[in-house]
C-alpha cells in the first residue's frame, strides 16, 4: 500500500477526452480488440503464466487482512441482527416474513451506504479526476505500482465484503429465484476486485464500485419501507409511499448508472485507453471479459429480472391476510389505493424507457451533468 499522492500527475500534459457514445464505444472497442487479438501471437497458457508471475502483486499480509476482515462482516452481522435488527423488527410488530428478511437489508442497506459515500467521496472530494476523464485511470501506469493508502482502504472493505456475501448468499439470507445469480455476480464481482488490485488497476476499481454500489442503497431502502408499510396488523401509507418512489428511482438509477455511465466511461478506459495508454498491459482480455459478463448480468436484471422483483414490491397495501377488519378493508380496497402499485409501476417504467430513447438519441446528454 503506497501513501497518498498529494499531486495529480497523472492527468498533466493529457487532453481530458470526451465520453463516447454507444456506437463509438462498440465500433472503436471491436477494433482495437480484434487489433489486440491479431498482434497476439503467442497467446496461450503460457503467456498467461509468465504475465501472472512477473505482473501480480499481492502479499500474504493483504490476503490475511482480506480474510479477517470477510470473518469481521459475519460476525458484524450476526450481532447486528441479534442485537438490534430482529428485536426492533419485533418490537415494530412486522409480519413474521418480513421479520425474517428485514436484517439482512438492514445491514446491507447500512454498509452500501458507508461503502458508496467513501468511494464518493474519492472520486469527487480528492484530487482523482477518474470519472470526469476516465482514460485517467491508466495515466502513468507501471506493473507493481504503489496503490494509494485511501484506494487500498476501498478495495480491503469491498474485496473482503463481497467474500463475506458469497458465504452469505448461500448460508445466511433467503433463497430467491435469482440466487443462484446473485452468488454468481459476488464471485466476478470478488475476481474483479483481486485482480485489479493485483494488477494495478485499482484506479478503474474505484470507478466501478462508485457506479454500482447506489442501486443497492436504493434496492434495500425500497425493500425495508415495503416491510414496515404493514406493521401491527396496520398500513402506514408513508412507507408505502417511500416504497414506490424507492422503485421509480431504482429504475432510473439502474439504467443511468450501470448501463450508460459504467459501459461509456470503464468499458471504453478499460477496452480502448488502456491499450492506446499501455500497448502491453497485462491480462487485457480476461479482465475486459468480466467487466462485459458484469454488464450482461446488469442488463438481465434490468430487461428480465426487474419487472418479476418489483411487481412483488409493489403489491397492494391491503393482502388478504392482512386486514381482517371490514372497515379498514374497506377503505384500503377505495379505487386510489387499489390503482397506487400500477401507476407507481407505471410511472417507472415510463420514465426509465424515456431516459433510455432520449440517450440514445444524444450519448453525450448526461456528460456535463457532473461538470
Amino acid at each position: 500500500m503506497g501513501e497518498h499522492i498529494g499531486d495529480d500527475s497523472m492527468n498533466l500534459g493529457v487532453a481530458e477526452e470526451p465520453m463516447p457514445g454507444y456506437v463509438d464505444l462498440f465500433t472503436r472497442a471491436c477494433s482495437v480488440m480484434a487489433s489486440a487479438l491479431k498482434d497476439c501471437s503467442d497467446c496461450g497458457l503460457e503467456l498467461s503464466r509468465r504475465t501472472l508471475l512477473d505482473n501480480a502483486y499481492i502479499t500474504w499480509t493483504e490476503m490475511g487482512l482480506f480474510f479477517i476482515c470477510a470473518v469481521m462482516w459475519t460476525q458484524m452481522r450476526r450481532g447486528l441482527t441479534g442485537c438490534l435488527f430482529k428485536p426492533f423488527a419485533q418490537w415494530c410488530c412486522l409480519q413474521p416474513k418480513d421479520t425474517a428478511k428485514m436484517p439482512e437489508s438492514a445491514w446491507k442497506l447500512v454498509f452500501y451506504t458507508m461503502s458508496w459515500s467513501y468511494s464518493t467521496y474519492l472520486l469527487f472530494f480528492t484530487q482523482y479526476t477518474f470519472f470526469y476523464n476516465p482514460p485517467s485511470v491508466f495515466y502513468d501506469w507501471k506493473s507493481g505500482m504503489s496503490v494509494p493508502t485511501d484506494i487500498a482502504i476501498a478495495y480491503l472493505i469491498q474485496g473482503s465484503f463481497y467474500g463475506h456475501s458469497i458465504y452469505a448468499t448461500v448460508y445466511m439470507d433467503a433463497w430467491r429465484k435469482d440466487s443462484a445469480v446473485m452468488v454468481v455476480h459476488h464471485v466476478i464481482t470478488l475476481a474483479l476486485i483481486t485482480f485489479s488490485y493485483a494488477f494495478r488497476y485499482h484506479n478503474i476499481g474505484v470507478l466501478v464500485l462508485f457506479l454500482h454500489d447506489i442501486n443497492d442503497i436504493q434496492l434495500e431502502f425500497t425493500k425495508l419501507n415495503v416491510y414496515f408499510k404493514t406493521r401491527g396488523g396496520s398500513y402506514y401509507l408513508i412507507n408505502d409511499i417511500l416504497s414506490n418512489m424507492g422503485s421509480v428511482s431504482f429504475s432510473i438509477t439502474w439504467f443511468w448508472f450501470r448501463l450508460y455511465w459504467f459501459p461509456l466511461k470503464v468499458l471504453y478506459a478499460s477496452c480502448v485507453a488502456s491499450l492506446q495508454l499501455v500497448p502491453n498491459i497485462p491480462f487485457y482480455f480476461f479482465f475486459n471479459a468480466l467487466l462485459l459478463a458484469l454488464l450482461l448480468m446488469n442488463i438481465y436484471w434490468f430487461l428480465v429480472r426487474r419487472l418479476d422483483y418489483f411487481l412483488p414490491l409493489c403489491r397492494s397495501p391491503y393482502d388478504e391476510n392482512w386486514l381482517t377488519n371490514k372497515a379498514q378493508a374497506h377503505m384500503f380496497l377505495s379505487r386510489e389505493s387499489r390503482h397506487w402499485p400500477v401507476l407507481s409501476l407505471f410511472l417507472s417504467l415510463t420514465l426509465s424507457f424515456s431516459l433510455s430513447f432520449s440517450l440514445l438519441l444524444s450519448p453525450s446528454l448526461l456528460l456535463h451533468s457532473f461538470d
